[in-house]
């Protein structure tokens, strides 16, 4: 028994003793030893980091229920914040193990759970609740009066998977609502994150209480974490014969699919919908080829809810084998359980995404997590542009997972305004308790609450943008009701989330449709597009459609590589890229294809001398490269359109049209010597700045201040400016 050398053990309720006896354990884990004293003091924070199956559970469940059983609280004692349904469903069926001896219940609370289960949820005394945040956020709405009753008595709140929420909006909301939670309550409640292993654990403690109003005790995990399996492997399509060659991979990425998924439950990330559904035909045409049952689906957001719903109750069930293609739309928040594998075709979208991911697989305690990332590259050619020469998709596909293996996560963008989910916040509140005096509600979101960085004056402006689109109206005693679109917005059942999917606009020339793409950033007028194969000029961008009216332009070498992965690159993923090419390391996760273009690739940039000069004559144009994040190389973007220069931007490379370096170089000394544009300026003229889900209630002014932030990094490009011409 740990009883013997264990202090943390001695201080257990004697239940939860008998139940570590029982488990046959003779000690407890790194993590539990040092949790139990930290959270029994109850008067500090606690973040507890360690891998998957890593002991996370029972180092914050053990001592909290132990606390409960002490001091029998009259409603809810633990409130369990946890972003998937079907980790509620596994951390319950955990719960219900470890207190089947007490008298203390556990609920689980979401869809699949009966009215009168959930009555007895908020009713009963020292019960553990779990539930996601979107949930928590209707009971505010909905059941107000039960959920203040509840909530008084809540002793702690715990935050499973806590990394997946940070830097995000679904990660603002449960800020928010963790701070409502306190406002109900009266009172600081202790909070306790589970957490996977970060680079910068401070980000966790930042995000778990905006304010730092209790101390908090950081427990990250000496222990060995679980094993990870990875791959790159290459592929190779011939420009001569572009159609038939881009076929032919695609073929060879689905007979390995085929090969190495077949037979048990699987995810494959595709990236774009259009290649959801390329991918999930291929397979399926293997299947009938090898007559044997289908066992690959699509899922994507323009997939109707049962095609949907299908293919993620397959995965649930686990009857039958299920491979799922799809977009981010499986990445987190759907119930589908574990799966075997996850296959990510091209390169993630970040290293968080790529967390999540991976975090789909190998969740039962002994199994490795897997992944496969297949890669698409142009055959070489030394007739190919400096971007393809690069590979650079295969760059920073490796990058990301050596930052992912450094247990590196994109941090936060500072400064964020974050007002779609402020949004969000501000008619949740109202509707929570009928009517809101503006000041309160300032008070209780911003002054006291994680929008610390909406002044009163943007406060005050944007409630009276609200009321103009009737979202908001005023009582005689200046009350914040909601409007009549008010109204609809709160009781429509989308109204809970705060995250939406990444949105595609539609590329058309002469009324003829060429495709579609995700807009990572606001679209840009008179700016040049690479698409279908061609330079296009962008000539206009109808909002409400969401489509892109282009038509052709003249160009010189079109590179392959559309500098776009699906999200905005942070400036260590491109930095850890330049390592990796000026590194002569061999890579052991690669296939013998990859390594091949990473040879490639390193050559490409040895040639160049990229690594003692960043401007390079090229033809009759001039190439510059940036080894820093989109944010930055976005600003470089418009500060040299508004340069009247005609710029062409992949990735860390830019092209600059009919000019020789020496010119671009004094442009840039000039453009540096002038009053930089402020952000306001530069993001002013640009087309679909609303990315987030409330943004189309927002007006010019605010979606400027917004986007500003969001995708613009001034400082950051003047400095990176001002190191090309150094590098020159």
């Amino acid at each position: 028994m740990p009883s013997s050398e264990s202090r943390a053990f001695s201080l257990l309720h004697p239940s939860i003793q008998r139940w570590i006896w029982k488990q046959g354990w003779t000690s407890l884990r790194d993590i539990q030893e040092q949790a139990v004293g930290s959270i029994l003091s109850s008067d500090r924070d606690v973040i507890i980091s360690a891998s998957t199956a890593g002991g996370k559970t029972e180092a914050a469940f053990l001592p909290a229920i132990s606390d409960v059983l002490r001091s029998e609280p009259e409603g809810i004692s633990i409130l369990g914040i946890i972003p998937l349904k079907a980790l509620i469903n596994d951390q319950y069926q955990r719960l219900e193990g470890i207190i089947r001896d007490t008298e203390l219940p556990v609920f689980a609370w979401h869809g699949d759970i009966s009215a009168s289960r959930k009555g007895k949820a908020l009713s009963t005394p020292s019960s553990i609740l779990l539930i996601t945040p979107e949930s928590l956020e209707a009971l505010f709405v909905r059941r107000h009066p039960e959920v203040k009753k509840a909530f008084q008595s809540v002793r702690r709140v715990i935050v499973d998977e806590l990394h997946a929420f940070i830097g995000t909006e679904r990660g603002m909301q449960l800020q928010s609502l963790m701070h409502r939670v306190d406002l109900v309550a009266g009172k600081k409640i202790p909070r306790i994150g589970l957490s996977a292993t970060l680079g910068d654990m401070s980000k966790a403690t930042e995000f778990l209480r905006h304010d730092s109003a209790l101390p908090c005790d950081v427990i990250v995990s000496q222990m060995g974490g679980r094993e990870l399996k990875v791959q790159v492997r290459g592929y190779v399509s011939s420009p001569n014969d572009s159609e038939k060659s881009e076929e032919s991979v695609w073929q060879a990425i689905s007979g390995h699919l085929f090969k190495t998924l077949r037979g048990s439950n699987n995810l494959a990330f595709a990236n774009s919908r259009r290649n959801v559904e390329l991918l999930s035909d291929k397979l399926r045409t293997v299947c009938d080829v090898a007559r044997v049952p289908n066992e690959f689906f699509p899922h994507h957001g323009s997939l109707s809810k049962e095609i949907r719903e299908e293919a993620e109750e397959r995965l649930k069930k686990h009857s039958l084998p299920t491979s799922v293609i799809c977009t981010n739309t499986l990445e987190l928040g759907i119930d589908i359980g574990s799966v075997k594998s996850v296959a990510q075709i091209g390169s993630p979208p970040s290293v968080a995404s790529l967390c999540q991911r991976i975090g789909r697989s190998g969740r039962q305690e002994g199994d490795p997590a897997i992944l496969r990332t297949y890669i698409q590259e142009e055959e070489w050619d030394a007739t190919l542009s400096l971007p393809d020469k690069l590979r650079l998709r295969t760059v920073q596909a490796v990058a990301m997972i050596m930052l992912l293996v450094k247990g590196w996560n994109e941090p936060p963008i500072p400064n964020r305004l974050h007002l779609s989910t402020f949004i969000q916040q501000l008619l949740s509140s109202i509707t929570q308790h009928g009517g809101l005096n503006p000041a309160v509600a300032w008070n209780n979101l911003c002054g006291t609450g994680p929008f610390g960085h909406i002044d009163t004056e943007v406060f005050k402006h944007l409630l009276r943008v609200l009321a103009a689109r009737e979202v908001l109206t005023q009582a005689g005693d200046g009350t914040l009701l909601l409007g009549r679109r008010g109204e609809r917005i709160v009781e429509h059942y989308s109204f809970y989330a705060a995250f939406v999917s990444p949105e595609e606009v539609s590329i058309v020339t002469d009324d003829k449709a060429l495709g579609t793409l995700t807009a990572n950033f606001p679209i840009v007028p008179d700016s040049y597009l690479i698409f279908a194969g061609r330079r296009w000029l962008i000539r206009s961008f109808d909002e409400s459609r969401k489509l892109v009216q282009v038509s052709p332009a003249e160009g010189g070498e079109l590179p392959k590589f559309d500098g776009s992965s699906g999200a905005i690159l942070h400036d260590k993923v491109r930095e850890e890229m330049k390592l990796c090419l000026e590194s002569d390391d061999v890579l052991q996760f690669l296939d013998e294809q990859a390594n091949e273009l990473i040879s490639q690739a390193r050559a490409a940039y040895a040639d160049a001398g990229l690594a003692e000069q960043s401007i390079l004559k090229s033809g009759k144009n001039t190439v510059f490269t940036i080894w820093k994040g989109d944010r930055i190389c976005f600003t470089i973007f418009l500060l040299l359109q508004k340069e009247k220069l005609t710029v062409d931007w992949y990735g860390p490379v830019f092209t600059i049209s009919k000019i020789s370096p020496e010119e671009l170089a004094e442009r840039i000394k000039l453009l540096l010597s002038k009053d930089i544009p402020t952000p306001m300026e530069l993001v002013h003229d640009l087309k679909g700045k609303g990315k987030e889900k409330f943004d189309s209630l927002l007006d010019d002014r605010l979606l400027d201040a917004n986007c500003s932030v969001g995708f613009l990094d001034v400082e950051g490009a003047v400095l990176a400016l001002n190191k090309s011409i150094i590098c020159k």
